[in-house]
C-alpha cells in the first residue's frame, strides 16, 4: 500500500494543473524635449490559448517563470514619436482560469486563439510626463488549468472508469484491480463513422469528503466544473454501499462543492454486469430511480443530497465482457447533440427577440 502511495504521487507530480508566473509589461521610451517628442509605449504580456499546449511544458520551458515585454523606442530626431516595444505572448493551454495573488478570478481562455491581457506597457515618455517614460504594469498571477471535455466520467475508485475510457476511446489509461488507478486526468476521444468526434475526462476517483478538499477533492472537482456533462460510473455491486446509496453519494459530493453541478446534463452507465445477481441488483436499482423520494429513509441524513440527478439514459454495461459498450457510445452522442441543438435554439430565440426588440424601438421612434 506504500508503494503504491508513492508511485501515486509521482505519478500526480508529473501533471500541472496550476502555475504561478510574474509578468511585467515594457517600460516606455524616452521623450525628446527640445522637439516635444514622445517615446513608444512599452510592449504588452498576453496569455493566448493554444492546443497542444501544457502547463508543464512551461515550466520546462521557462523555469523562471518570469515573463517581460520589450521597451518602447526612444523619440529621436528622425522619429519623434518612439514605436510601441514589441509584445510578449505566452502560449497556454486551452480552459485556463486567470487569477491574481488574492485568489480572485480576473480573467479565462476557453477557446483556441483567445487572448488576456496580463501586463499592460508603461506610457513613453511626453510632455504629459516631463518626456519621462512609464514603467510598465508588474504582478504575479496564477494560471489554473480546469479540463474541458464533452463529457467527465464521475464515480468512486475502482468503478471501472479507467476501462470504460480504454473500451469506447482511443485512449490508454493506467488500469488496475486497485483503489485510485486514475491519479491524473486522462483525456479520450469517441470517433464515429461520421467523423464525429466527443471529448472524455476521466477524472480522478471520488471519495467521501471530496468537497471539503479530502483526497484530491478540489483537483477532482475543478475538472468537473469545465464539462459539460457528466457520465456517473458506479459498480453494480459493491462490497459497503448499494448502487443506489453510491448514487446519492457521488450526488451530495457534488452538491457541496457547487450547486450547479447538479444541474447539468447526466447519464448513468452501471458497470460490471457481468457478475452474478448482477441483473437482481439492476432491477432493484431502477425500482429505486423511479420514485427515489420513496427510499431516502432507508438512509443517513447526512447521506441524502438536497436534488437528485434526473439521469437522461441509464446504459447497464460490462467492460469486461463489452455488453453495453456501443450502445453506451450511442446515446453519449444523442445527448451531446441534443445539447447542441437546444443551445442553438436558445441561441436563435434570443436573436430574435432582440430583432423584434430593434424593430419595435425603429418603429417608435419613426412615430415621434
Amino acid at each position: 500500500m506504500v508503494r503504491c502511495g508513492a508511485a501515486a504521487l509521482r505519478k500526480y507530480s508529473n501533471f500541472i494543473d496550476s502555475l504561478r508566473v510574474y509578468v511585467r509589461g515594457g517600460t516606455g521610451g524616452m521623450g525628446y524635449p527640445n522637439l516635444g517628442g514622445e517615446g513608444g509605449r512599452g510592449g504588452d504580456v498576453w496569455f493566448v490559448a493554444r492546443e497542444k499546449t501544457t502547463l508543464k511544458s512551461i515550466r520546462e520551458k521557462y523555469p523562471h517563470k518570469r515573463f517581460i515585454a520589450a521597451t518602447g523606442a526612444n523619440s529621436s530626431v528622425k522619429a519623434l514619436k518612439g514605436e510601441k516595444g514589441k509584445d510578449r505572448e505566452v502560449h497556454v493551454p486551452l480552459g485556463i482560469s486567470v487569477l491574481d495573488d488574492d485568489g480572485k478570478q480576473i480573467g479565462e481562455l476557453n477557446a483556441a486563439g483567445e487572448k488576456f491581457l496580463a501586463a499592460r506597457g508603461g506610457l513613453g515618455g511626453s510632455l504629459a510626463t516631463n518626456f519621462l517614460p512609464c514603467k510598465g504594469q508588474r504582478r504575479t498571477v496564477h494560471l489554473d488549468l480546469k479540463l474541458i471535455a464533452d463529457v467527465g466520467l464521475v464515480g468512486f475508485p475502482n468503478a471501472g472508469k479507467s476501462s470504460l475510457l480504454s473500451k469506447i476511446s482511443h485512449a490508454k489509461p493506467e488500469i488496475a484491480n486497485y483503489a485510485f488507478t486514475t491519479i491524473q486526468p486522462e483525456l479520450g476521444k469517441i470517433m464515429y463513422a461520421d467523423y464525429k468526434q466527443i471529448s472524455v475526462a476521466d477524472l480522478p476517483g471520488l471519495i467521501e469528503g471530496a468537497h471539503a478538499n479530502k483526497g484530491m477533492g478540489h483537483k477532482f472537482l475543478k475538472h468537473v466544473e469545465r464539462t459539460k456533462q457528466l457520465l456517473l460510473v458506479l459498480s453494480i455491486k459493491t462490497q459497503f454501499r448499494t448502487a443506489f446509496e453510491t448514487i446519492l453519494l457521488l450526488t451530495k459530493e457534488l452538491e457541496l462543492y457547487k450547486e450547479e453541478l447538479v444541474t447539468k446534463p447526466a447519464l448513468l452507465a452501471i458497470n460490471k454486469m457481468d457478475l452474478p445477481c448482477a441483473k437482481d441488483n439492476l432491477d432493484e436499482l431502477m425500482t429505486q430511480l423511479e420514485n427515489p423520494q420513496d427510499f431516502l429513509h432507508l438512509l443517513e441524513e447526512e447521506m441524502i443530497p438536497a436534488n437528485t440527478l434526473e439521469f437522461r439514459e441509464v446504459i447497464p454495461i460490462s467492460t469486461y465482457t463489452g455488453e453495453g459498450i456501443e450502445e453506451l457510445k450511442a446515446c453519449l452522442r444523442k445527448s451531446i447533440d441534443d445539447q447542441a441543438e437546444q443551445a442553438n435554439e436558445e441561441y436563435r430565440k434570443k436573436k430574435l427577440l432582440l430583432l423584434q426588440t430593434s424593430k419595435e424601438q425603429m418603429n417608435k421612434s419613426w412615430h415621434s
